[in-house]
């Protein structure tokens, strides 16, 4: 027998397998009781939350969502949010890739410092910069206008912070036959990269989405008229004066359902990305 045979890992007992199923499905089920109580929250026609199951779970009504998508302005702040969080996130895909490509595949001086000085920029809090932000903005006749948050979004240090990590993890060799038969570095980009990062490219495009779509905070400070709001900003805005807990929990699930269904559809992406992108 091969003693440098690897051993076969241990099956765990069956009393310890029951266990930690029943651990996790206590897990699963606090983790699902807040998102359970929102969807039967927002079933009822109720001004004040009810803590009992029964009565949430009866007479069932579409009444708060008919209420909240009947408002003239709800297209307008849906239209606003997709706007917010597609552009950008095709333009992190597209950039953030292109940058972390550069940085973990060329080499040039001062590469590293470039890249150690990017990365503090994420240690400045977010709310720091609204100020200077919002002095440049208003100078530029930016504020209550699309471009106060698209333009910043164009690119992020973390996308390309995760970028650079999993490009770091593709063979070079592959660069290295395609220049030898010609290929430019645009079409090594595009052709070979981009396509076996797609993990990466959907981790980052996922995370800017989810971002963007719940983004309350810049919105609320550089959107200033009702039709340039989008929907976390707007839906806030309208249960604060309703002051219903159906409306309430019927918002947070219209806002809730894009998000979860972006990363359900990339989950698998975006799994292999996050591991892939940390081993480097």
């Amino acid at each position: 027998m091969n003693d440098d045979a690897p051993a076969m890992p241990q099956r765990l007992p069956a009393i310890t397998r029951v266990l930690l199923v029943v651990i996790m499905l206590l897990f699963g089920a606090a983790y699902m009781t807040p998102f359970t109580l929102m969807a039967l929250g927002s079933l009822r026609e109720s001004i004040a939350f009810i803590p009992d199951l029964r009565y949430m779970v009866s007479e069932i009504s579409l009444a708060n969502f008919e209420y909240i998508i009947s408002r003239n302005q709800f297209p307008r702040w849906f239209l606003n949010s997709v706007i917010f969080s597609v552009i950008p996130v095709i333009t992190q895909s597209i950039f953030c890739t292109l940058i972390g490509y550069v940085l973990a595949r060329r080499d040039f001086f001062g590469k590293n410092v470039f890249f150690m000085v990017m990365l503090a920029m994420v240690m400045i809090p977010t709310q720091l910069m609204v100020i200077p932000q919002y002095i440049l903005f208003d100078k530029l006749n930016w504020i209550d206008q699309y471009w106060a948050i698209l333009i910043p979004d164009l690119w992020a240090v973390i996308g390309v912070f995760f970028a650079r990590q999993y490009m770091q993890t593709i063979p070079r060799e592959i660069d290295e036959a395609a220049s030898m038969d010609g290929a430019s570095d645009w079409q090594i980009f595009f052709r070979l990269i981009m396509p076996l990062a797609a993990p990466a490219i959907a981790t980052i495009a996922t995370f800017r989405f989810i971002w963007n779509w719940n983004d309350l905070f810049r919105p609320l400070i550089f959107m200033l008229s009702e039709r340039m709001f989008p929907l976390p900003v707007g839906l806030a805005a309208l249960y604060s004066l309703q002051g219903n807990f159906g409306i309430q929990m019927a918002a947070a699930t219209l806002a809730f359902i894009p998000t979860f269904l972006i990363f359900l559809f990339f989950q698998r992406y975006f799994t292999q990305g996050v591991q892939m992108g940390g081993l480097k």
